[in-house]
């Protein structure tokens, strides 16, 4: 890596209008008239408290979830999962380590000798991207011990009888997280905002950004592996052996616990993050290259955005508080109800009043200020409402597709009576593709919608003369924040599932009701008659309900990355559009033409582009699918041999190999799944950047697809078996035989594949901007190609290595 810098610094020119030049305008002289004057630093420190308010809030609900009564019994189960869980993350922080210095020497590369950085602010830049890392690590590990803490308390609830305290514990867990991702997130962003000089702001917020990317899609892709492996290999013991769910005989399920938390909680809280943050990034670096001219007109519209953000905080409170106090009027006497449906008033709640707040906020920051047009208010709060509309409405398609009450997980579940394994895998297949069509609708619509508003004449008056192509850019930018508006929200809907899994999980492997004398200990230590067949059957039902409400955050997670890519690119395309005007300045020919024309679709160079973006994402969904199906075999190999049917749990040391069997096996598939997205986004652009610019569209729209049709056919399949086991009580028959077949199919395609393409999508834009730039301000075309040639080749070697390198072993695992 060091030589090749060499090279090809020793070929490189000045950077032009690239990711290093963005100018942050100076933030002090912005003052908002609809505010009394207040200046624009005064509402960023004021962002600051009010990160530190949502900040608190998460941890005072993780001191109240810890003060919660547990019994003993299954608070060490809990806590046996937190230490394994704690293993895991350690392990992963040491290869996020390792990977970041293949990225440093990058950016060290591209700060410091292309852009001519002095060597103190390559550094602080350096340290921007290792506090994106950190940021990404440390909410992931805030998540895992939250959850691990209110997965015990959840199940010892249930005990109790009452359906809506029981339900209120892990929703409760789930909006700490939240919070307290999205306020250090923006505590972070703020700080380097304001406290940093000026020509360090857009550098280090692009080292915030791949930093915080790269976290994201190391925990998202090695913790789908891991969970993927681990609830295979557990799932398949139920028919193997004819076992209950989770029985503590099985090595597995303490595996299977782990990765609950290693792929539906660090994966997704890591994966928020980096969403929120790298929106947010796109936004700035856009309305610092567009409008460099305007300089008061950016540092208004940067504020204005920081803004709104720092309010979704307030939102995400006054929402959850509100239906905290509908939910307690509505459910809290009932004995039984839909688990759903507070979860889905939380949303829509959350949905009305940010789009409220959106234009109250815009009202009193843009209407009053001189030099814009008086309806640009307004027009930005539309658009921005378009994508909080899509933050809701893309939950409830979801769930037309996998919700325990739809029609599609029913058809799911009938065509297993008679058709067994097959038809139900057909029947998932069928809900995935249909969803994916009504999805692919729904973003459309209201894509369309926002560029509908893009063309109003406030809006075209911010755009320079040479620029009105990006109104849709920024519009489309404003759409992926807007999904994000109730970004809390959705990271504790979706964190719900990991505990209401995890607590059934702690009640079976605790043993309580086998305990001599434990009605009476409970009701003398703690007050209150257990009821443990009603709480049996209150935890599957909130599974059931964490399953679907798992699988409506993460089309939004993946929509978010598609419609905000589009924003990213404009930095790739200014650049490109300034490379032409030096050419055309020089007189002289060149390889690089005007912008606009050079991105039609007509133009080979971009056909080619979108073409081998598709075919990365398939590799893709068969790489991760791979190391899953390899790791799995393995588990289940080992399991089989070591299974003790005649003991009543199985032994520390088989249910750490199973751990083990986990992690070897998802850190392996996570290499090679780096190291190709790495050299890709490495090579492409040195054979040309406008088929690069199609290469990033290409993944971007197949990888929607692929996500969403991959993430609801395995919620159908999930929930299929959930109704065989809660609705139809037909646990170990040969109909919940054919639906644990479709579940683990479905494993890998809802919680590996799907999931991971979101921080891969933001990944390779980010790292490509940067890869972009190196490549077009070389000059020597030979070198160029082989470099190109030489990191695609690699990226060609580990493709082959994520099959053939991965099939299934010969023997047993004894030797992994």
């Amino acid at each position: 890596m060091g030589a090749l810098i060499l090279a090809l610094a020793a070929f490189a020119t000045p950077a032009f209008a690239g990711e290093a030049d963005i100018k942050i305008p100076d933030l002090t002289h912005v003052h908002f008239d609809g505010l009394g004057g207040v200046s624009g630093v005064t509402l960023m420190y004021l962002g600051i408290v009010m990160c530190a308010i949502g900040a608190a809030f998460g941890l005072v609900q993780y001191t109240q979830t810890k003060a919660l009564q547990v019994h003993s019994s299954m608070g060490s189960v809990s806590n046996m999962i937190w230490e394994t869980c704690k293993t895991y993350l350690f392990t992963q922080g040491k290869f996020l380590a390792i990977l970041w210095v293949l990225i440093g020497a990058c950016m060290v590369y591209y700060f410091g000798v292309l852009s001519h950085n002095s060597a103190v602010h390559v550094v602080v830049i350096l340290l921007a991207s290792i506090l994106g890392i950190l940021g990404s690590y440390g909410v992931a590990w805030f998540g895992i011990r939250i959850n691990t803490v209110a997965n015990s308390r959840t199940a010892f609830s249930a005990l109790k009888g009452n359906a809506f305290n029981t339900l209120c514990i892990p929703l409760r867990s789930g909006m700490s997280v939240g919070l307290l991702l999205v306020c250090v997130e923006l505590f972070f962003m703020i700080c380097i905002l304001v406290f940093l000089p000026r020509e360090l702001v857009g550098p280090c917020f692009i080292g915030f950004a791949i930093g915080e990317s790269l976290g994201a899609s190391v925990l998202r892709i090695c913790g789908g592996i891991f969970t993927k492996i681990a609830d295979i290999g557990s799932d398949l013991m139920k028919i193997v052996f004819k076992l209950p769910e989770d029985d503590p005989k099985n090595p597995g399920v303490i595996a299977d616990c782990t990765g609950d938390n290693a792929g539906d909680s660090v994966g997704p809280t890591a994966d928020g993050f980096e969403t929120y943050g790298v929106t947010g990034v796109a936004l700035v670096a856009f309305l610092a290259l567009a409008l460099a001219e305007s300089q008061e007109l950016c540092a208004m519209l940067i504020i204005w955005l920081f803004t709104m953000r720092a309010l979704m905080i307030v939102t995400s409170l006054v929402s959850y508080f509100l239906n905290q106090v509908i939910s307690q009027a509505k459910y809290g006497d009932q004995k039984d109800f839909d688990f759903e449906a507070p979860l889905t008033h939380l949303v829509w709640i959350t949905s009305a009043v940010s789009i409220g707040i959106t234009f109250l906020a815009s009202y009193f920051l843009l209407a009053h200020q001189t030099g814009i047009n008086p309806a640009l208010w307004w027009v930005l709060s539309v658009i921005i409402s378009c994508g909080t509309i899509a933050g809701a409405l893309i939950p409830e398609f979801t769930k037309i597709f996998v919700s325990t009450n739809s029609r599609h997980v029913k058809e799911v579940t009938n065509c297993s009576k008679h058709g067994g394994a097959s038809l139900n895998i057909l029947s998932g297949l069928v809900a995935g593709n249909f969803s994916a069509f009504w999805m692919g609708l729904v973003i459309m619509l209201l894509m369309a919608a926002s560029y509908y508003f893009s063309q109003n004449p406030a809006l075209l008056a911010l755009m320079p003369a040479k620029f009105l192509f990006a109104a849709p850019i920024f519009a489309f930018g404003l759409v992926a924040f807007g999904f994000l508006g109730m970004g809390p929200v959705t990271i504790a809907v979706d964190s719900y599932g990991p505990v209401t899994d995890n607590a059934q999980s702690v009640y079976e492997l605790s043993q309580i009701e086998g305990k001599p004398g434990i009605a009476a200990e409970i009701e003398k230590d703690f007050g209150f008659k257990p009821d443990f067949e009603n709480a049996k059957y209150q935890l599957e039902k909130g599974d059931g309900a964490g399953n679907t409400f798992k699988a409506t955050a993460k089309p939004v997670l993946i929509g978010t990355a598609v419609v905000g890519a589009t924003t990213m690119v404009f930095g790739i395309i200014m650049l490109l559009q300034k490379m032409f005007e030096n050419q055309v300045a020089s007189g002289v020919a060149g390889p690089f033409k005007e912008v606009v024309a050079a991105l039609s679709i007509v133009q080979p160079e971009i056909i080619l582009g979108l073409i081998m973006g598709g075919a990365v994402i398939y590799w893709f969904t068969g790489a991760s699918c791979q190391a899953v199906v390899t790791g799995a075999y393995s588990a289940v190999v080992y399991i089989k041999e070591h299974m003790k049917l005649d003991a009543k749990t199985a032994s520390e040391k088989d249910s750490k190999e199973v751990v083990r069997i986990c992690t070897v096996y998802a850190q392996k598939g996570m290499w090679n799944i780096f190291i190709v997205v790495f050299c890709f986004a490495l090579a492409l652009p040195f054979f040309n950047a406008y088929f690069f610019i199609g290469y990033l569209i290409g993944i971007a729209f197949f990888g929607l697809f692929q996500a969403i049709f991959m993430a609801n056919a395995g919620g159908a399949w999930d929930n299929a078996k959930k109704i065989v086991e809660v609705e139809l009580r037909q646990k170990g028959t040969e109909l919940h035989a054919a639906t644990v077949v479709g579940d683990t199919v479905g494993d890998p395609f809802k919680d590996t594949s799907s999931v991971a393409m979101n921080p891969v999508i933001k990944f390779t834009t980010l790292f490509g901007l940067l890869a972009v730039e190196i490549a077009v301000t070389m000059t020597n075309q030979n070198l160029k190609t082989g470099i190109g040639a030489f990191f695609f080749l690699v990226a060609l070697v580990f493709v082959y290595r994520s099959f053939y390198m991965m099939r299934i072993p010969d023997e047993n695992t004894a030797g992994i």
